[in-house]
């Protein structure tokens, strides 16, 4: 999909990305995002991804993750990720209320937690190793529009 090696990809992301501090209360369609758009007062994790796509010029809306793994219009699941797939994690095979981030290289998340409280890179590991993660519910791809 795209050309670039697992550490180009993270390096190329703007530093307000990074920057971006977790804040559960600003979700996609929150009242907060609403009166204050973008990422500068923070971000959940399904926000935080979704702006890590609209850089890459990927656009999914505002879906919590239940929305986002249902959805069959603009994105389909994938057993293989690659990088700029989205990544569901739960304790559970739920995908109500799960953890969404966004592949970034082999392995590789690129994500926004409470945990850490900035984006951080984590493996496949990473994520196992919790109990809140332990479950990959699986990869979705954004489709790309004619």
């Amino acid at each position: 999909m795209w050309e670039l090696s697992e550490d180009e990809l993270p390096a190329r992301l703007p530093e307000a990305i990074w920057g971006t501090p977790y804040v559960g209360g600003r979700f996609p369609g929150s009242r907060a995002v609403a009166e204050t758009p973008g990422l500068a007062e923070g971000a959940n994790c399904q926000l935080f991804a979704y702006a890590v796509l609209r850089h890459w010029a990927l656009d999914v809306p505002g879906w919590r993750s239940s929305d986002l793994w249902d959805d069959t219009g603009l994105t389909e699941r994938v057993a293989h990720a690659q990088p700029l797939d989205l990544v569901l994690f739960n304790a559970t095979g739920e995908a109500w209320g799960a953890h969404v981030g966004v592949v970034v290289g082999e392995g590789q998340v690129l994500h926004l937690c409470a945990e850490v409280g900035r984006p951080a890179v984590w493996s496949m590991a990473d994520f196992a190793a919790r109990d809140r993660y332990r479950t990959l519910i699986g990869f979705k791809r954004v489709l790309r529009r004619a």
